[in-house]
């Protein structure tokens, strides 16, 4: 109970020493403030970037089997990746006629980046637009069309000049109206626009939805130095295990792959991909964190400075209380709480100022659902008050060092 005690007054008298000395208290204290705001903001922004392309991912569907040349997350290519052969529509075809547990199989053909691509209507220039040509295949995984069709095989075949758009193209171009019908202007070619597709359950944070696909045929022959393909496979409910051994080994076939050389190309489902992200996110946590820590550490050393600069000029009033017979335990219990309850304060200030960042990045970018995670908050509040502590015990064991009648005679 006298400890209860001793611990209510030093809130109290730690209290009363920061509101007669604010600003010292607070630039004391900024290094803790900029340290936990970095944790929560950060850590608000990478869950909800997180969740973002966890959704995404999950958006082409629990069955898909997205195959690359070079790894997907582009953190770890090799050189050798870099000079690996292109897959090719003959792959897919591969694909199609001898995986029995494939139930469809599009090649995605993306143009010759050497140029820029440019999309046109009325005037109205778009420059990062996201073209590509597929079959219709490509719609099983998931796509739902907000206006119109999606090109067929008789499309394909003809080599017809039509186009599906992104909705973000469709609300710049067409708002609220229906553009099945319009001629668009892209690289110099006139495409008739036959659908607009719904964005996908969950975009890239701050991306928009600027798709322009094209049937496969029409893109190889606007674009015939065109080379690089991806392969959107999608399998068999419950067979999607069966379904990447059989496209791995047709692949391999296809490609010559000697048996003692690894695959020259690269196979992830939405699962696996989603689990790579997850480690990208958290060695990208732990990089912020230990960056934030130097906000803390620089608080921490500011917080010590001015306990030291505490100690001093109450060196009298430690004497006094020695002399009617404070115990050095109070001593160090009133130094320990006065440093634990500046820092709390700050720690406080800065999971606010965290919060706010959250609330504007979610303003700026609204595809990005950031939420502040318990773990972020707890850890913020947690570490403060721990620089506070451990900061704090050499001011206060100094001040419980005292001797009384030094002290006394200090002026």
């Amino acid at each position: 109970m006298k400890s209860v005690g001793a611990l209510t007054a030093g809130v109290g008298l730690a209290l009363a020493t920061i509101r007669e000395h604010k600003l010292r208290a607070f630039l004391t204290v900024l290094g803790v403030i900029i340290g936990t705001s970095t944790v929560i903001g950060v850590g608000s922004i990478i869950a909800g970037l997180d969740q973002s392309i966890t959704e995404q991912v999950k958006s082409f569907g629990p069955n898909t089997i997205i195959v690359l040349k070079m790894t997907g997350i582009g953190l770890n290519r090799s050189p050798e990746e870099w000079r690996r052969k292109p897959l090719t529509l003959e792959n897919a075809r591969a694909i199609a006629e001898r995986c029995p547990s494939v139930e469809y199989v599009s090649p995605y053909l993306w143009p010759d980046w050497r140029g820029i691509n440019r999309a046109r209507y009325k005037g109205n220039d778009l420059y990062q637009i996201q073209m590509g040509g597929t079959e219709e295949g490509y719609a099983a995984g998931g796509t739902i069309m907000k206006f119109g069709r999606f090109f067929s095989q008789m499309d394909n075949q003809k080599r017809l000049p039509v186009a599906v758009i992104g909705e973000d193209i469709q609300k710049a171009w067409f708002p609220n109206l229906d553009p099945v019908g319009k001629v668009i202007d892209v690289n110099g070619r006139p495409l008739e626009v036959i659908g607009v597709m719904e964005r996908p359950a969950a975009s890239m944070p701050g991306s928009e939805d600027l798709r322009i696909l094209l049937p496969y045929f029409t893109m190889r022959k606007m674009f015939p130095s065109a080379r690089e393909h991806m392969l959107v496979v999608l399998a068999y409910p419950g067979k999607l295990a069966q379904a990447q051994d059989e496209v791995r080994a047709v692949l391999r076939l296809e490609r010559r792959v000697p048996h003692s050389k690894p695959d020259t190309f690269w196979m992830s489902t939405a699962e696996q991909m989603i689990d790579q992200f997850h480690q990208i996110t958290a060695v990208v946590a732990l990089v912020m964190v230990v960056l934030s820590s130097i906000g803390l550490l620089v608080g921490g050393i500011g917080v010590m400075n001015i306990m030291l600069v505490s100690v001093t000029e109450r060196t009298r009033e430690i004497g006094i209380r020695k002399a009617v017979g404070a115990r050095r335990t109070d001593i160090v219990i009133q130094f320990l709480t006065e440093a634990v309850v500046l820092t709390g304060l700050g720690g406080l200030f800065g999971m606010s100022l965290g919060w706010l960042i959250s609330l504007l990045v979610r303003v700026i970018f609204p595809s990005l659902p950031t939420a502040v995670p318990a773990w972020a908050a707890v850890l913020g509040v947690a570490v403060s008050v721990g620089v506070g502590l451990f900061f704090g015990i050499w001011p206060a064991g100094k001040a419980a060092r005292l001797d009384p009648v030094v002290a006394l005679r200090y002026e």
